[in-house]
């Protein structure tokens, strides 16, 4: 494990991440709500990202390893008139918690944002999460009036 003085190199995702991925998957999703860890499915949704062009990975790595990472999927908002993305996953690894990784990933993933034109990113997070409110708060980001609605065939 690394320590804060330790370098951050925050770059695209490949698939040879794939594995290390599924594995923050697997500690973000023992705390949402909504969703279960199941390797199988988080290793297909991420290789399955990582060919769909408009989609990002990118991933936080220290000392070869990586510790943290972020993805965000474009969508057509006819709101916006066109491209927005969807930042669906922001895990930094037990341990890697509260050095910066985080805020890293995310401005990483704004600057890319600007760079392909999408006119907004959004995101949905647990309303009980409130270290991952306070923690998306700080960095300007705002809540909405929209409410998330689920439906599974």
């Amino acid at each position: 494990m690394g320590t804060k003085s330790d370098p951050i190199l925050i770059r695209d995702a490949v698939a040879d991440d794939i594995p290390a991925m599924v594995e923050l998957l697997a500690q973000l999703f023992s705390i949402e709500q909504d969703f279960v860890p199941d390797a199988e499915k988080q290793g297909r949704g991420l290789a399955l990202l990582l060919a769909q062009p408009g989609a990002h990975l990118m991933v936080a790595e220290r000392e070869g390893r990586v510790v943290g990472m972020i993805s965000v999927q474009m969508l057509i908002s006819t709101a916006e008139g066109g491209a927005v993305g969807l930042v669906e996953d922001l895990v930094v690894g037990e341990g890697h918690r509260g050095e910066g990784i985080g805020g890293r990933l995310l401005r990483g993933m704004e600057a890319r944002a600007r760079e392909t034109g999408l006119s907004r990113l959004q995101l949905l997070a647990d309303m009980d999460n409130t270290s991952a409110l306070e923690f998306y708060t700080r960095r300007g980001w705002c809540r909405t009036s929209l409410l998330a609605l689920r439906w599974n065939p």
